[in-house]
């Protein structure tokens, strides 16, 4: 009876499994991890040969976990989520580590290469000896548009053939006019071809050939300029026996010169010091910062009021069609940025814009809505609002509908007027609902590209900076401009830089607005 009893407790015995099916599975997993296994030693051994060590070791960690989530039977539950997992650390966390660690680095134009690659650009670099045999040469082509060259000494008559990437081969006799599938190519074609002949080097190092540009027919073995000498780390200029020694990123000499590409290196809080201590770099960023807060915060302020205004104008189940003028108040939110802010650009156009004329016809002038800085930062204001107060409009109408209707009728009793109930009931129930939706308000206006840029690209431009940055310019968008589009070339370790202060300024703001809505929620306790 007990044991009876007991199998009844342990229920349906569990269906079994064949073993075809098992051994079909485990195959089909094996095949799995030697495809993702294989991507990853062919791009580990790019990524270590290159010198990127954090992603490197990133993906092998990855890679390694991926394996025994799947090779070990009593993981078998982390099997469903390992794939978001693994794309969660190497799109979103890895980033962030390296943005971080970016902002302490000299990457930017003239370093944005590993040192092991760009010591391989130097070494390329190739120059001819003043002692040199200048060859004849015959060019021919294969029908994939690959070359080879039969270089003749004009002087001995010795013949090679040379190709790209292989060692010269010694031949003799006449130059026949077909070799291994190769056509000789004739007087016109060699002109033709001139061009992409002149841009290969023929042969393997330390003979490599190149066709010379200057001297028609002519081609010359050149040398290998520099040579990097591991041991003592310097770059050693064969030609001059000048050496080059690593200083921040690049290859200086004892004279001052350098040579190029420089590599990325460590050079600790140099970026945030330039930031702060800098006047040419400070004042800007102190005038960016200080908009970002203002923009931010009035782009949340306006919109919550008038979508808060709007929901309460609307709150009232007697009105004719009600439902139809709601929806047509969330068109603007329906329209992507991308199509609004260029139909408001339009529209306060100084010279076409409709509502720049309107004004012009009332008050005899148009704002300059881009040329002003004060204008201009009232017109991305406007169009803020437009972009934003359906969002708080949506927000506050369904929140309304969740205030309880007993303490308004309390508050008639007590002989309260609309205004007593708003300000004391209403609004502090609203904030409860509303106050994490308008953090994150802030939080996405504080980087709010989209507008910024499309309404006039941060103009219009400060005067007297060494940065590229507009009156309107967020901190998103200079940090964008320093990095991307100064012209004056790309600064990305500064511009990671202030990407690090922007978190940790978001992170305050962030903690002590929740804090505040803690405070909101105590006080709702007591309406």
């Amino acid at each position: 009876m007990a044991t009876a009893t007991q199998m009844e407790v342990r229920g349906a015995p569990a269906p079994s499994t064949s073993f075809t099916t098992t051994i079909l599975s485990w195959l089909l997993r094996l095949a799995g991890l030697a495809i993702v296994d294989a991507v990853a030693i062919y791009l580990l051994y790019n990524m270590f040969r290159d010198g990127v060590w954090a992603l490197g070791i990133v993906i092998t960690v990855v890679t390694v976990l991926l394996n025994i989530i799947f090779l070990r039977e009593e993981l078998y539950p982390l099997r469903w989520i390992s794939p978001g997992l693994a794309l969660l650390v190497v799109i979103v966390v890895y980033p962030v580590f390296s943005t971080v660690y970016t902002a302490f680095t000299n990457y930017g134009d003239g370093h944005l290469l590993t040192k092991p690659v760009a010591i391989r650009q130097i070494e390329r670099e190739v120059y001819l000896d003043e002692d040199a045999t200048i060859y004849e040469w015959t060019a021919f082509v294969s029908p994939a548009g690959q070359y080879l060259l039969w270089l003749q000494d004009p002087n001995t008559g010795e013949s090679f053939l040379v190709r790209p990437g292989e060692p010269p081969e010694p031949v003799a006799g006449e130059i026949p006019d077909e070799i291994d599938g190769y056509r000789q190519l004739n007087r016109v074609e060699r002109l033709r071809h001139t061009a992409s002949l002149v841009a290969q080097e023929f042969g393997e190092a330390p003979d490599i050939f190149r066709v010379s540009e200057r001297q028609i027919g002519r081609a010359a073995k050149y040398q290998q300029r520099y040579v990097y000498d591991a041991e003592r780390d310097v770059m050693v200029d064969q030609q001059t026996g000048k050496e080059y020694r690593p200083i921040n990123g690049t290859f200086t000499a004892e004279d001052g010169s350098t040579l190029r590409p420089g590599f990325r290196v460590a050079i600790g809080p140099d970026n945030f010091v330039r930031l702060f201590i800098s006047p040419s770099l400070r004042g800007p960023f102190t005038l960016v910062f200080i908009w970002t807060i203002i923009f931010a915060a009035l782009s949340v302020l306006i919109t919550f009021s008038l979508g808060l205004f709007l929901a309460l104008m609307f709150n009232v189940p007697e009105m004719p069609a009600r439902g139809l003028v709601r929806s047509l108040l969330l068109l603007p939110y329906a329209l992507p940025a991308f199509v609004s802010v260029p139909v408001w650009v339009g529209l306060l156009n100084p010279q076409y814009g409709v509502v720049s004329r309107a004004i012009a016809d009332i008050f005899g002038a148009a704002p300059p809505w881009f040329a002003d800085p004060t204008w201009s930062k009232v017109g991305i204001l406007l169009v803020q609002l437009w972009l934003g107060f359906p969002y708080m409009f949506v927000i506050a109408t369904g929140a309304l509908q969740a205030l309880p209707t007993d303490i308004y009728e309390a508050a008639d009793i007590d002989g309260a007027n609309p205004l007593q109930k708003f300000w004391s009931m209403t609004l502090p129930l609203l904030l409860i609902s509303m106050g994490p939706l308008m953090v994150a308000s802030f939080a996405f206006n504080f980087n709010n590209f989209v507008v910024i840029e499309l309404y006039n690209r941060g103009g219009p431009p400060m005067s007297g900076t060494t940065s590229p940055v507009g009156h309107t310019d967020l901190l998103v968008t200079y940090t964008f401009r320093i990095a991307f589009a100064s012209g004056r070339g790309a600064d990305l370790g500064y511009a990671a830089a202030i990407t690090v202060i922007i978190f940790l300024i978001l992170v305050v703001i962030t903690f002590i607005q929740f804090r505040y809505t803690n405070v909101l929620e105590e006080v709702s306790e007591n309406v």
